[in-house]
This record gives C-alpha cells, structure tokens and sequence, in this order.
C-alpha cells in the first residue's frame, strides 16, 4: 500500500504524470501488480476481492475498535485513494471503479467517472457497468436444529452475466453477530449444493428467506461483528466484508431483523415449575438447585438463540467454562451442583423440543468434557461481579486483588494472619481423646459417637485425621454440649464430626480421594449438613458462610493440608517482592 508522504506539486505534462505514476509505481509494486494480475486473469471475483481486503484494512470501524492501542501502520483510506488519482494507469482506474461501487460513495463515484473518462482507460464491461449489478433472486437459511447460528447465503449478477455467491455465518452464541463469510465465483444453486453435500446433517435445515430479511438480518449481524474486540477474524473474514456488505446492499428493504423471543419472569417461572415437576427433575427439589434453574434458564432466553429448550455442545462449554464462574456469585459449594442441574434440564428440554436423541447424547457429553473445568474454576480465585467491571474499567488491578482474596482465604484457614505466620507441618501426633473436655451428663454419648468415629478413621482415613476429628468431638461438646443432650443417632453425629475434618483437610469433595457418599456411608447416613450447623457454631465458626468450609485452626489439620498452605502463603509472599 502506499505510505504516506508529504505532498508536493507535480507537473501538469503528460510527461510530469508519468514520470510520478512510474515514481509511485516503484513505491508500491505489489498493489498495482496484484491488480495488475486480477485484470488479466479475468475473474471478476479477483478484482473485487482484492479492492474488498483494500477496504476491510482501511476500514474507520477498524480504527475505532484500536483504540489506545498502537497507531495503524496504514494512513486513513480517504488519503490512499488520493493516491490513486495521482497514478494515471489502467491499475488506479480498476481499482478506484471498485472502491467507489463497493463503497456506495456517490460523490467519489461521479469523481471516479470524470478521472476515468479523462484517462480513456479501457476497463471490463462488468467493472465500468458495476453499479448495475443485481441480486439474485433467491436466498437461502441453512441453520442447525440447536441454533447456534445460521448460515445466510445470496447472490449477485454482474453486468455481463458472470455471478457470484456469498455466505454469511452468523454466530447467536456471540450476540447474533456475522462471524466469518465468503464470496465465491458461480451461480447460487451451485454454492448451496456443495453446502448441503458437506453438511451431510439430519440436523440442518436449507429453507427459503425472504430478501428483504436477508439484508436485514445481514446488515445488522455484520454491524454487531464489527464492534466485536478483539476482532473476529477467519481466512476471508472481514476480508470479504465490505464485498458482503455491497452485495448485501443490492437486496431490497424493508425487513424487521432478528427479532428475539420473549421470555417473561412469569413466562421463566412457569417453564421451571414444568421442568421440577417432570421426571427428569428427580432429585433437584432442594434451593441450591432451583437457584441454579433460575440462572440457567437466564442465560437460555437472555443469551445465545434465546431459547431455553435448546442445549447445544457449544453453549454447554460457554456457560461452564465462562458464563457461571464470571457472572454467578456463589459460594462454589452451590455452584458446584450445577453440572447436574444442566444435565437434567438438557434432557428434559430436548424432549419437549424433539431433538434426536444422538444430539442430547453429545450435549451431555459436553457437560461430561468441560465439567472438570468448571469445577477448577469455581474453586480458584477469579473476579466476579462488581470486581470484575472494576477490573475491566482499569480501577482495580485483578492480580492484586486476586492475590489478596486468596490470603485472606489462607489465614481463616488456619484462624488468622499470626497462625498462617507461624504454621509448620509436623504430623499430628497419635493423641488420645480429651475426655476431661466433655461435661459428665453428655460423657457417655459422647464416648458412643467417639469409638465409631475412631473405627471410621482407622478403616478410611489415618491416624493424624483421627487426632484432628478426636479433637474436634471434644471441642464441640465442650462449647455446645447441648448437641449431644438431644434425641438423635450416634452415626449421624460421629458421620458430621469426620466430615467435617476430611472437608476441612479436602480429602472428600473436589480434587479428594474420598467420595462423600463412601464416607458417610460408612455410617449409614446420607446427609449430615444439617446436623454439622450447629457443631461449627459451637467451636466459633460461622456456619452461614458461604466461603470453602474451614475450621479456622491449625489444631484440625493434617501435615498435608498445612503443608498445602505453606506452600500457597510463601507463593502469595513471592508476588510481594
């Protein structure tokens, strides 16, 4: 392209001219040579997608989109083609022809007329006739049953009778935005026979639209695309762009657009009821899980296609490697229940839709794909909520605050700044029971749920937790020994005291070893959530918060566990310096 220079008079002589055109020529060999060769190929198609990239490249959308970011390398396009009326050569003709067509510039094109004309350049019939091209009067939707997107695909007749087609992706997971396109030499029917024959999919339809919504739909998708940053960017695409846009541009007016569903709280509320009251929803009746319903059912009628009832693979790894960890501010023990709250309204929204069920079978299997994923996310430090829009407006530094959240997490760990400070990771000794700790009128039951708390110890976990979960029973009777005084079964008990220390130590739960159901199975109960309440609030933690569950003492921890968070205190140290 030709850089920019400092102006100067040229001589007005045929000669003055030619001797600038060979100047500039030098310059910029490339451009004129690409031209150069598009015009002796004869392929209309080469012409115009080499003035569309031209376009594309210089496009102001482009710049706005940069920002503070470095300084384009090339000139404002008002400027480039200045220099091309100062190039009087068959090339500069070619290609302003096509600038001003594409462009829809009305008073460049009567310029590029008059310099033309003056020139007495030959050019193609179908490039001085340009403006006279017409749509194809067909257009065609090729879309998937899922409704990620949809492939939108016209045509243009050029004076003279070549054609060309043209294909628009336009993505609804990224905002209803036109992805990627191309143009390619022939008539329409050929373009959407070679479509349909690489599809070779029982899930995509090929149906008619009307012209008029094309252009619509098109024109508005490639305006979102264009504020997409950073930009979406393929092979051709936003090469082809400013081509799609005039070719666009010759179908007729007056098409409303996509127009997305609407879904009212009352119109959510009644769809979740339908679903908790199915099959598929067995199981799911408790407030973590219809928190989670709400939050996925938003992101189905706000995002995407905006239709709740139908789950793609594609939507899948959205929503759970980016969407729940970003947007929901949640405890990750409720957040952690998301997986199988998704895997059952899938199920059930397929059903209601009437997908095949090799479809549902690969949406599950997305689920299967990216749920470790998530479940390392949800658990690591990340921005959310207001924090996040902080850090996107510059405000708030996210390494810093991330690193602070995280140290905050360490010292109630281990129940404050000089414990984290003086932790050591010698293993807990083999100690016996405090039994001195325990009022007398609770002894006896407290001795109950201590020997099948040891048996449970000895048989899945190892001596250093019993000492930790001996410790715990004795702190708890101690500071809330009407627990005990209570009517209830010693398993439930002894299963909430060890669990609470495998939590506490992660030996059960994310990235442990130990299944909680195997844990508590071993006494016989399923939940014991309920009943580790009040077991928190008696050794002075809060049992309400919705944080990783701590025992906030070092007293409770394992040399692995406190060898863990050594490690993650000098790391956070580490940043400091």
């Amino acid at each position: 392209m030709p850089k920019r220079k400092h102006r100067r008079k040229l001589s007005s002589g045929p000669r003055g001219r030619r001797d600038a055109a060979a100047r500039r020529e030098r310059r910029s060999p490339d451009l004129l040579d690409q031209v150069a060769g598009a015009l002796a190929g004869g392929e209309p198609l080469d012409l115009l997608a080499l003035t569309s990239a031209f376009l594309a490249a210089t496009d102001p959308r482009e710049r706005r989109l940069l920002g503070a970011q470095d300084e384009p390398s090339l000139p404002p396009r008002e400027e480039i083609v200045a220099t091309f009326f100062e190039v009087p050569l068959p090339e500069t003709s070619a290609l302003l022809t096509a600038i001003a067509v594409l462009t829809g510039d009305d008073v460049l094109r009567s310029r590029v007329r008059r310099e033309v004309a003056a020139r007495a350049d030959v050019l193609p019939h179908w490039l001085a006739e340009l403006d006279r091209a017409r749509p194809h009067d067909r257009v065609l939707q090729m879309a998937h049953v899922l409704g990620d997107g949809e492939n939108l695909v016209c045509g243009v007749v050029l004076p003279g009778g070549p054609e060309l087609s043209v294909a628009v992706y336009v993505d609804h997971n990224l905002g209803t935005v036109a992805k990627d396109g191309f143009v390619v030499p022939g008539a329409l029917p050929a373009l959407v026979e070679m479509m349909r024959s690489e599809a070779d999919d029982p899930d995509v339809s090929l149906t008619e639209l009307d012209p008029a919504e094309a252009r619509a739909r098109i024109t508005e998708a490639v305006e979102h695309g264009a504020l997409v940053f950073p930009p979406l960017v393929s092979d051709t695409w936003p090469a082809c762009r400013p081509l799609v846009e005039w070719a666009v541009g010759l179908l007729p007016t007056g098409g409303r657009g996509y127009v997305r569903p609407e879904w009212s709280e009352a119109d959510r509320q009644s769809l979740a009821e339908r679903f908790l009251a199915s099959p598929f929803a067995a199981g799911l009746d408790d407030a973590d899980s219809r928190d989670l319903l709400d939050d996925l059912l938003w992101f189905g009628t706000d995002y995407g296609p905006g239709d709740p009832l139908r789950w793609s693979p594609v939507a899948v790894e959205i929503l759970l490697t980016d969407w729940i960890p970003r947007k929901i501010v949640a405890d990750f023990s409720q957040l952690a229940k998301a997986p199988n709250v998704l895997r059952a309204l899938i199920r059930f929204s397929h059903a209601e839709r009437g997908i095949r069920p090799g479809l549902t079978e690969e949406t599950l299997a997305a689920v299967d794909e990216w749920e470790p994923e998530y479940q390392a996310a949800i658990r690591a430090p990340r921005l959310q909520g207001p924090e996040a829009l902080l850090a996107a407006m510059g405000a708030l530094d996210p390494e810093e605050y991330l690193d602070s959240v995280e140290l905050t997490e360490l010292r109630r760990a281990v129940g404050g700044a000089r414990a984290l400070d003086q932790l050591d990771d010698a293993p807990l000794p083999d100690e016996p029971f405090a039994e001195e700790r325990v009022p007398a009128d609770v002894r006896d039951r407290v001795t109950e749920v201590r020997e099948l708390v040891d048996r449970c110890c000895d048989a899945l976990l190892d001596v250093e937790h019993r000492t930790a979960a001996r410790r715990l029973l004795a702190a708890v009777a101690e500071g809330g020994p009407g627990i005990f005084r209570r009517r209830g079964r010693a398993e439930t008990a002894a299963g909430a005291i060890v669990w609470l220390v495998a939590k506490a130590n992660r030996r059960v739960g994310y990235g442990g070893d130990l299944a909680a159901k195997d844990l508590l199975g071993h006494f016989g109960v399923g939940s014991v959530s309920q009943r580790s309440e009040p077991m928190l609030a008696a050794i002075g933690v809060d049992p309400h918060d919705r944080a990783e569950l701590e025992l906030e003492s070092p007293a409770y921890l394992t040399a692995a566990r406190r060898r863990r968070l050594i490690a993650d205190r000098d790391r956070l140290a580490g940043n400091d310096r």
